[in-house]
């Protein structure tokens, strides 16, 4: 199995990042749905699973997020969405991957933007699939977060009630995207695919202003009723950005 590791146990930076990589060609990383517990088995699940649809043309790497699937980390309270985004450099360093295309489904949405706020010119085109955002539901996040961390705190003497919730804080006390807010998106001139959202944590509205706000965006509505479709159309707008 494929694991990405840096420091160790002893000395309490330790971190293990499991990831896939399917097919060859221009590279693809994707940040599955899941919320916190983002993995690559939600993919199966999703309503057209990007692995198959994109390893014929492309290099996939998947992975499964720190303290998910088979990814171990330490919790600290300065944990962010940052602490995110420095994984993922981390892992395309390791790789050796300059430049890649981005897909994230639910909470993969915020991730892709960190991605693309963080290191713009090493991300040539980005698919946001339901992107969790902030619209009258931010304690449905915090409950998600709390039951996850309910499951892995066993395993993690080192965080007390006070680190997982600054954590969560640091999470879900934002605004928007809660990682990015409307000026970056307005700013951003990575093309997008916008595939909308409906639902509590999903909010259509999100995905409608993100598509809006983005200067090279398009959005798809009717998506999952047609999932062949979305694939064609999401391989080849991704074709299309793979030369820029």
């Amino acid at each position: 199995m494929p694991f990405f590791t840096t420091g160790s146990p002893e000395d309490g930076d330790f971190r293990q990042i499991y990831y896939e990589i399917h097919g060859q060609g221009f590279p693809v990383l994707l940040f599955a749905p899941g919320g916190m517990r983002s993995a690559i088995s939600f993919w199966e699940n999703s309503p057209w699973n990007p692995i198959e649809a994109f390893r014929h043309q492309f290099m996939v790497i998947a992975m499964d997020q720190r303290n998910a699937g088979q990814s171990v980390a330490p919790v600290a309270a300065t944990d962010s969405w940052n602490t995110y985004t420095a994984d993922h450099l981390a892992l395309l360093d390791y790789l050796d991957i300059d430049r890649c295309h981005v897909m994230g489904g639910c909470i993969g949405g915020p991730y892709c933007f960190g991605l693309m706020k963080m290191a713009p010119d090493r991300v040539a085109a980005a698919i946001i699939q339901q992107t969790i955002g902030l619209d009258d539901n931010r304690n449905a996040f915090y409950d998600m977060f709390n039951g996850w961390a309910d499951e892995i705190a066993p395993e993690h003497p080192e965080a007390n009630d006070a680190t997982w919730s600054r954590f969560r804080e640091n999470m879900y006390g934002g605004e928007f995207l809660f990682n990015v807010d409307r000026q970056f998106v307005q700013s951003c001139q990575i093309p997008m695919l916008v595939l909308l959202g409906n639902d509590l944590y999903h909010p259509e509205s999100i995905s409608r202003e993100l598509a809006d706000l983005a200067p090279d965006s398009r959005l798809v509505e009717d998506w999952k009723s047609a999932p062949t479709q979305t694939a064609n159309l999401a391989r080849a707008f991704l074709e299309q950005h793979t030369h820029t």
